[in-house]
């Protein structure tokens, strides 16, 4: 599973990713499991066609055009997370229309980390998300590769004045 390594930059006021030099000027080549997890956590997954889109004037379900036929042609998988529609959404419980919003952003990164397990790249998955305050939930996963995890990562999900910024913080690796 040969891919190259994703690092994060952050800004003043973004978090971008961009692929890592080695000294040779070629591309690491290391890591490729967690380049692959933080392409699908830090990537929008094409929202479902009964999703509530968190703008209402737009009709823009997002995700990416190679998954169009992604099986098909590859056996692939649909990229990315759909933790995006939570972007203008208040943290709310499960007695809210839509449900708890904690919830919804465990299901949403489970659901973009399933396909590691069912094509047996990762033993299993770990998944928690956790209301730290006011205006933030975390989420923390644990990629299993057999009884040890092989990596483990941070996704805080930030609501500030319907903004959201979205971090992924490699913790173990």
């Amino acid at each position: 599973m040969t891919d190259i390594r994703v690092i994060q930059i952050k800004g003043p006021f973004e978090i971008t990713l961009d692929w890592l030099m080695t000294n040779h000027m070629m591309l690491d080549e290391t890591q490729e499991l967690a380049t692959a997890i933080i392409v699908a956590l830090g990537t929008d997954r094409l929202a479902s066609p009964d999703d509530i889109l968190p703008d209402p004037d737009s009709e823009d379900r997002r995700g990416w055009w190679g998954d169009l036929d992604a099986e098909a042609i590859w056996g692939g998988w649909p990229i990315g997370t759909r933790c995006w529609l939570l972007e203008r959404s208040k943290i709310t419980g499960p007695e809210a229309f839509e449900g708890s919003t904690v919830a919804r952003a465990e299901f949403y990164v489970r659901e973009a980390l399933r396909p590691f397990v069912d094509k047996r790249i990762a033993s299993h998955v770990d998944v928690e998300a956790i209301r730290v305050g006011r205006d933030r939930i975390d989420v923390r996963v644990a990629i299993f590769r057999g009884p040890l995890p092989a990596i483990e990562l941070r996704f805080q999900q930030l609501w500030l004045d319907q903004q959201s910024q979205a971090q992924i913080e490699h913790v173990v690796g």
